[in-house]
């Protein structure tokens, strides 16, 4: 049985996805959350669905990346996990080094290849000439880094700290305004938290490929007023062409006008899966 404090996450300590964890036990109250590394957003879910622990978090949706497909598919084809919250984390990467070093001692810079990728005009303005090197993580180039004088790391703040290296230069990413959100992942039936701003979330399958239905699925929210932030289709891993829709929205799923909308959709569509109708933070 899970402890009711337990939330895995996709590992190491120090990443963004460990802030965002800590975000969420503060949310739910949890003083002391047990937290379960995990090395990919399956083993999370798994964790859900099989009982190990009572909550997950997983990456949603990145601004720069888009949306994070083992996430969508999870809840699409092998997860039966709600979403219980969402919170947007801001991305900030830092050159992070060793205590005792400056930025002259640095021969090689570590990071997760988004990491690297993210910060190319920095490296090119300030660290010419330095090697590069893929490390499994932007955590794990923390680590390297609180170990060795001559490797620096992209990282945030958080995993120098946790991993005990220095800030050498803050805000170092070619793109102000890279955001990730994450997904708070509980059982079905697990205890909704509170918020002031709601969303709803949806994977539609269709009966068969057909002229319209798109916009058929489109007219049922228009004609209910309700205001849709995203659509994605995904395949459906059936056959060449075969495609469904993640759909979400603004507000609950329980108002009248969304369950005018799926009512009708579901008269329609071969499954509306809710994924889950949770406060955004």
């Amino acid at each position: 049985m899970a402890n009711d404090q337990s939330i895995a996450f996709l590992g190491p300590v120090g990443t963004y996805t460990h802030e965002a964890v800590l975000a969420f036990a503060r949310e739910l109250g949890l003083a002391e959350p047990e937290l379960v590394e995990c090395v990919s957003f399956d083993e999370v879910f798994d964790c859900v669905d099989r009982g190990r622990c009572a909550f997950g978090v997983v990456g949603k949706e990145n601004s720069l990346e888009g949306p994070v497909t083992a996430t969508l598919d999870n809840f699409a084809f092998r997860s039966s996990a709600a979403i219980l919250a969402e919170k947007v984390v801001d991305i900030h990467h830092c050159l992070v080094v060793h205590p005792d070093a400056e930025l002259a001692d640095v021969r090689t810079v570590a990071s997760h290849p988004q990491g690297l990728a993210q910060c190319r005009r920095f490296l090119n303005e300030r660290m010419p000439g330095r090697a590069t090197l893929t490390a499994t993580s932007t955590a794990e180039s923390a680590r390297m880094a609180a170990a060795d004088p001559t490797v620096a790391g992209i990282a945030n703040a958080f995993a120098a700290e946790v991993h005990g290296a220095k800030v050498a230069v803050r805000d170092i990413e070619d793109h102000f305004g890279n955001q990730t959100v994450f997904a708070l992942i509980g059982r079905p039936g697990a205890a909704a938290l509170a918020g002031d701003r709601m969303k709803t979330s949806l994977a539609l399958f269709m009966r068969e490929d057909r002229a319209g239905t798109l916009h058929m699925i489109l007219s049922e929210f228009a004609f209910a007023g309700i205001n849709l932030t995203m659509i994605q289709s995904r395949p459906t891993k059936q056959q060449l062409g075969d495609y469904m829709f993640f759909i979400e929205f603004a507000g609950a799923a329980d108002s009248l006008e969304a369950q005018t909308a799926l009512n009708c959709l579901r008269m329609k569509l071969r499954e509306v899966k809710l994924l889950g109708s949770y406060p955004v933070f």
